[in-house]
C-alpha cells in the first residue's frame, strides 16, 4: 500500500504541475520556484510533514519535497545553532539532492550528445 499511496501522491503533485503547464502562461521556471516555495511554506506551517508520512517517496521526491526539506533543515539547525541555523540549515539539508542533480546531470551530458532541437 505504501506504494501506491507514494504513486498517487506523486502523480497527483506531477498533474499539478502540468496543469499549470498547459493552462496558465507560467514558464517552467517559475513553476519550479513555485513549488520549492511551496513546499517551504507547507514545511515552516507543518502541513507537509504528515504528506510525507503518508506517501513517503511520492512526496519528498518532486520540487515540493525539495522545499520541505529545506524548511526542516533550517528548522533542524535553528534549534541546535541558534541564528546562524538560518544561514546553514537549507544547504546542509539540500546538499545531498544538489549534489545528485549535479553529478547525473554531468554523466548524462558525458554519456549523450549534446545539440539543439532542429
Amino acid at each position: 500500500m505504501i506504494f501506491f499511496n507514494a504513486f498517487w501522491v506523486g502523480g497527483l503533485i506531477c498533474v499539478i504541475g502540468q496543469l499549470l503547464i498547459d493552462l496558465t502562461k507560467l514558464t517552467p521556471a517559475r513553476i519550479m520556484v513555485l513549488f520549492v516555495c511551496t513546499g517551504v511554506l507547507l514545511g515552516a506551517l507543518g502541513l507537509y510533514q504528515p504528506i510525507v508520512d503518508f506517501a513517503g517517496s511520492g512526496a519528498t521526491v518532486p520540487l515540493v519535497g525539495f522545499g520541505w526539506a529545506l524548511a526542516e533543515g533550517v528548522k533542524e539547525a535553528v534549534n541546535q545553532k541558534g541564528f546562524i541555523g538560518i544561514f546553514s540549515g537549507g544547504l546542509a539539508a539540500g546538499a545531498a539532492g544538489t549534489t545528485a542533480a549535479l553529478f547525473f546531470g554531468l554523466l548524462g551530458s558525458l554519456i549523450t550528445k549534446s545539440g539543439d532541437k532542429s
